[in-house]
C-alpha cells in the first residue's frame, strides 16, 4: 500500500491515469516476429529507437525514455531498460535546460516529446515510463493517462517476454550512437541476438552462419538495401569464406598469382614445375609481397584453362580446352593451401561463354575465378599469333550476367573476374561493362611487357579509360621484362593494386 500511494503521488499529473494491475502482479511484455525476413532501419536516433520497438514488441507496458544528446544518462537508462524488461525509446532530440523547482533546485533536464514518440507509446499500450535522467513533469504532460516516474523503483515489478532467439540485429562494429545503443537495449530485451559487422568481417560470418536466424533487422544505411542484405546473409549462413577471411575479396586482400598451364613451361611461371613445386612458388612470391602490404597477401594459381593454338583443332576454334578432371587435382590442392585460382580463357574462335560454362564444376567452388583473355579471341577468318584480339563489352557483359547469377544461385562469396588488358583496343566499349554486381569484383589486368618506363606508359592507359567500380591488377614477365620489376617497385603503382602475377 506505500508503495503505491507512492507510486500514485509520483504520478499525479491532474489527469487520471491508465489503472495498473495490483503491486503483486508482474507484467510482461509481448514479442513479435518483424514481418520482413531482413530488414534496414536507419535515420535519426529517435526513429531507429521507435522502430525496432515498434518491430519487435506489439505490447510492453513499461518503456523506459531518455534523451539521445546524453551518453552517460543513456548508459543508466540501458541498464534500467535491460532490468525492467523495457524497449527503449528516445526522445526527438538533446535535453532543453534543466528545469527548476521552486526552491530552485534543478530537477532533471526537461524532455522533447514528439508525437511520433506519443505515437510509439501508444501503440505499445504502455501503462508506466520511466523518464530516465530528466525532468518527469514535461514528459508526464506530453503524456495523459500514462504513469511517467524517474524512480526505476516506482515502475511495476516485470518478467522476461517471450525471447526472439531466431531473430539477429546487425550493427556497425565501434559505432557508439543513441539510436544504436537504443537498437542493441531493446532487441537484448526481446532476446534476440546482437551481431557487430566489421565490414566482411570473419567474426561476424562465423557468428551468423552458428545462429542461422529466420529474422534479420541491421541498422544503418550502410547495410545497403534489403534484398542485398538477404543476399549477403544467405552467403555469410554458409559459413564458407575466401582464402584470408571474408567474402568480399577486394580491397580486404592482394593476390600474388604464378601464371600458366600445368605441365607447359614455356606458357608461364605455373607450368614450370610440378603441382607441389608450384605451390611453393607461388607462396615465395606472396611472401615478398608481405611486409609492403597492409592487407593479406594471398598466393595464387591463374591456370590456362583453353590454351590458343596455331591449329583449328576438331572443333575450328584454335583454343585448346583444358579438361575438368585435369585441372581438378590443381583447384583443390591450391584451394587446400589457402590459395585462390583463377581460370584464364584464350577462346579463339570459340565463345567467351561457351567456354566459361564448361568449368561450371570447378567455378562452382567458393575460392575459384574466371579470366578472359582477349588478345587470344579471334575473329572469323582470324589466326593466333597475326594480330592482337579483342572482345566486345556486350560478349564480356554475357559472362559477367552467368558468373553473378552463379556465384548468387549457390550462395558463394564474392567471385573475381579477371580482364587481361595492354592495348585499348582489346575491350570494345569499355565504358559500358556492366560492373553493377556485387557477386561479383572485375578485375582489369595489365599485361604489357617490356621496360618499366613502357610498363608504366601502358598502366597510365589502361587505368585512365577504366570504367568506375573495377580493380587493378599487374604482370610481371621473368624473361620479357626489362628488366623484371622488384616487389617494392611493383607496389608503387596507382590505382591500388589487389592482383599481381608472374609469368
Amino acid at each position: 500500500m506505500v508503495v503505491a500511494a507512492a507510486g500514485g503521488a509520483a504520478s499525479c499529473t491532474g489527469t487520471a491515469t491508465r489503472h495498473g494491475p495490483p503491486a503483486h502482479v508482474r507484467v510482461t511484455a509481448h514479442t513479435r516476429v518483424p514481418a520482413p525476413a531482413t530488414s534496414v532501419l536507419a535515420g535519426a536516433p529517435d526513429v531507429v529507437a521507435g522502430g525496432v520497438a515498434s518491430r519487435l514488441f506489439a505490447s510492453a507496458p513499461v518503456v523506459v525514455v531518455s534523451s539521445p544528446g546524453r551518453p552517460a544518462g543513456l548508459a543508466a537508462a540501458a541498464r534500467s531498460a535491460l532490468r525492467a524488461h523495457a524497449p527503449l525509446l528516445l526522445t526527438a532530440g538533446p535535453a532543453a535546460p534543466a528545469a527548476r523547482t521552486v526552491s530552485g533546485r534543478p530537477t532533471g533536464p526537461a524532455a522533447v516529446v514528439s508525437a511520433m514518440l506519443r505515437a510509439q507509446i501508444s501503440a505499445l499500450d504502455t501503462r508506466a515510463v520511466l523518464a530516465a535522467g530528466m525532468a518527469r513533469d514535461a514528459l508526464a504532460s506530453r503524456l495523459p493517462g500514462i504513469r511517467v516516474v524517474t524512480d526505476p523503483a516506482m515502475l511495476p515489478a516485470t518478467t522476461t517476454p517471450p525471447t526472439l532467439g531466431h531473430l539477429a540485429l546487425l550493427v556497425r562494429s565501434g559505432s557508439s550512437d543513441a539510436g544504436t545503443l537504443a537498437a542493441v537495449t531493446t532487441a537484448r530485451v526481446a532476446g534476440a541476438r546482437v551481431i557487430a559487422v566489421r565490414g566482411a568481417d570473419p567474426a561476424a560470418i562465423a557468428a551468423l552462419s552458428a545462429a542461422r536466424p529466420r529474422q534479420v533487422l541491421a541498422i544503418g544505411a550502410g547495410f545497403g538495401p534489403a534484398g542485398r542484405l538477404a543476399s549477403r546473409i544467405a552467403v555469410a549462413q554458409t559459413g564458407v569464406q575466401l582464402p584470408g577471411g571474408g567474402q568480399i575479396l577486394f580491397p580486404g586482400r592482394l593476390l600474388v598469382a604464378l601464371y600458366g598451364h600445368p605441365g607447359a613451361p614455356a606458357l608461364g611461371a605455373l607450368g614450370q614445375q610440378g603441382l607441389q613445386a608450384s605451390i611453393a612458388r607461388a607462396r615465395h612470391a606472396a611472401a615478398a609481397y608481405r611486409p609492403l602490404s597492409r592487407v593479406p597477401v594471398i598466393p595464387a594459381f591463374e591456370i590456362i584453362a583453353t590454351v590458343a593454338q596455331a591449329h583449328p583443332g576438331r572443333d575450328g576454334d584454335y583454343s585448346y580446352q583444358s579438361t575438368v578432371a585435369s585441372l581438378r587435382p590443381w583447384v583443390r590442392r591450391a584451394a587446400a593451401a589457402g590459395m585462390y585460382v583463377i581460370l584464364d580463357l584464350q577462346p579463339g574462335r570459340a565463345s567467351l561463354l561457351a567456354q566459361a560454362r564448361r568449368y561450371q564444376p570447378l567455378l562452382e567452388l567458393p575460392g575459384v575465378g574466371l579470366a578472359l583473355d582477349p588478345e587470344w579471341k579471334l575473329a572469323p577468318g582470324q589466326r593466333p599469333l597475326h594480330q592482337i584480339g579483342s572482345v566486345s563489352t556486350s560478349g564480356v557483359n554475357t559472362v559477367i550476367r552467368w558468373l553473378a547469377g552463379l556465384t548468387a544461385h549457390y550462395h558463394l562469396p564474392q567471385k573475381l573476374l579477371v580482364l587481361h588488358q595492354f592495348r585499348l583496343s582489346m575491350i570494345g566499349g569499355e565504358h559500358e561493362l556492366d560492373t553493377r554486381y556485387q557477386d561479383l569484383a572485375i578485375l582489369i589486368h595489365m599485361d604489357g611487357q617490356g621496360t618499366p618506363a613502357v610498363k608504366q606508359q601502358t598502366w597510365q592507359a589502361i587505368t585512365r579509360t577504366a570504367p568506375a567500380g573495377v580493380f587493378y591488377g599487374w604482370k610481371d614477365f621473368y624473361a620479357k621484362d626489362h628488366p623484371t620489376m622488384s616487389a617494392p617497385q611493383t607496389m608503387t603503382r596507382t590505382p591500388q593494386l589487389s592482383m599481381i602475377s608472374y609469368q
